[in-house]
């Protein structure tokens, strides 16, 4: 998964880092609250770890931006040094979803994580396999079919499949994208997303005809788009 960290202290913000890398996720860590704000109006992340005070865009400013444009959707966790009742409550208040008092064991704070992502995307957290109308993922055999053909698949178009259709109806960032897929931020301009999105919708029927579509969305990047429940069988050729 993708997380977002604001934390102030650089020792804290590494240290919440390297747990969170540890524990298979990607990080983007940020000291202020306005450049985070920045980078989510641009990117999209499954989850924030947020520090409770801010010196110019507070945590709890921050939350309350993103439950008006995401709702409940992204899962919010506060790990900060003001563990007091008052800041716990108004925590919860706003919108968090879990608060933790730093510092903080490692093991504690990643299972908080764990526990709040799953909650939140239960079908790509540790299900071995994913059905969605006419497709099914076996994660254990890295395969998928149509309509109960098997396609062959690279590693990278998998991963690339299972995250949009665990997506489904979700904008996913380019950015987004090249991390959960390739395992690396996105620094410079690339065809590569793009190329590889065009030859998995051809490679998976990704069509009407199956019950999906899979679209651009501008200056942002893709979203898989579920168009009905049943769709009937094509006739035979």
């Amino acid at each position: 998964m993708r997380i977002a960290i604001l934390q102030r202290d650089t020792i804290q913000r590494g240290q919440i880092e390297r747990v969170l890398v540890q524990s298979g996720h990607a990080c983007l860590p940020f000291s202020d609250g306005v450049m985070l704000a920045k980078a989510l109006a641009a990117s999209t992340v499954d989850m924030l770890v947020l520090d409770w005070q801010g010196s110019r865009f507070s945590g709890a400013d921050l939350l309350k931006t993103v439950r008006a444009v995401n709702g409940n959707q992204i899962p919010v966790l506060f790990a900060s040094e003001d563990g007091s009742d008052d800041s716990v409550v108004r925590a919860f208040s706003v919108g968090a979803d879990d608060y933790v008092s730093l510092p903080v064991c490692a093991s504690v704070l990643s299972a908080r994580v764990n526990a709040l992502l799953r909650r939140a995307f239960p079908e790509r957290y540790d299900l071995p396999t994913l059905d969605a109308g006419a497709y099914h993922f076996d994660s254990r055999r890295q395969l998928v079919t149509v309509r109960g053909n098997a396609v062959e698949l690279s590693t990278t178009q998998f991963r690339l499949a299972s995250l949009f259709f665990a997506n489904v109806g979700r904008v996913l960032s380019r950015d987004h994208i090249y991390a959960m897929v390739w395992g690396r931020e996105l620094h410079t301009l690339t065809r590569t997303i793009d190329s590889h999105v065009s030859r998995l919708r051809v490679l998976l029927d990704i069509e009407e005809h199956n019950g999906f579509r899979l679209q651009p969305v501008y200056k942002s990047g893709y979203r898989l788009l579920r168009l009905q429940d049943d769709v009937p069988q094509r006739a035979a050729a």
